[in-house]
């Protein structure tokens, strides 16, 4: 259950992270409509959040996953962001002398070059989604290993909440193991260079 939940909100939050961090990243326009709001948004911690999304999405499944979901994507968003704007120019111009159009630029040339950058914040938004699965399940959930810590909290049983810590533990591990696995298999230039 844990880790639907990480999952879920993870991949909500990475995709929302990554289509604004593209879209701000390629366009002013679009960098001038949403970048400040998500800028604001951003500073606000995301555990100040949970009364808000508890009066106005309730206490089910869908306040967790939204929770996690906003925690993930500002890191997703920020290096996406970046690592698009970052890109050399001139190896863009030189995509438009070789007949390259705009969006044909987008794709072969400014993506694989932010590709680096854009896979540090997934990397960095799967360990956040661990860390708001924690605030997550310590609200009114009946499942998952934040459940099981709050009921060992309550019979105080410290062994539960070790193992429970072990297990957070071992999930960012498998996390960062997942991780390490598509960024090799999505850049293998990288292996290469070493």
């Amino acid at each position: 259950m844990s880790l639907t939940r990480a999952g879920v909100g993870l991949l909500i939050g990475g995709a929302l992270g990554l289509v604004f961090g593209v879209l701000n990243g390629l366009s002013r326009l679009f960098e001038d409509l949403f970048d400040l709001p998500l800028q604001v948004a951003r500073v606000v911690p995301f555990i100040a959040l949970l009364p808000l999304l508890t009066i106005t999405v309730g206490i089910g499944e869908e306040s967790k996953i939204t929770l996690i979901a906003i925690a993930c994507l500002f890191p997703v968003y920020i290096n996406t962001f970046s690592a698009v704007r970052d890109v050399d120019r001139k190896v863009v111009e030189a995509g438009k002398v070789f007949g390259l159009n705009r969006f044909q630029s987008s794709i072969q040339i400014i993506m694989p070059m932010a590709l680096p950058g854009i896979l540090v914040g997934i990397r960095y938004s799967m360990g956040v989604s661990l860390l708001a699965l924690i605030v997550a399940e310590q609200i009114n959930a009946n499942a998952g290993v934040g459940y099981i810590i709050w009921l060992a909290q309550n019979s105080v049983r410290i062994d539960l909440i070790i193992t429970g810590i072990i297990i957070y533990a071992l999930l960012g591990v498998l996390v960062d193991l997942v991780m390490k696995g598509i960024e090799r298999a999505a850049m293998p230039w990288k292996r290469a260079e070493k």
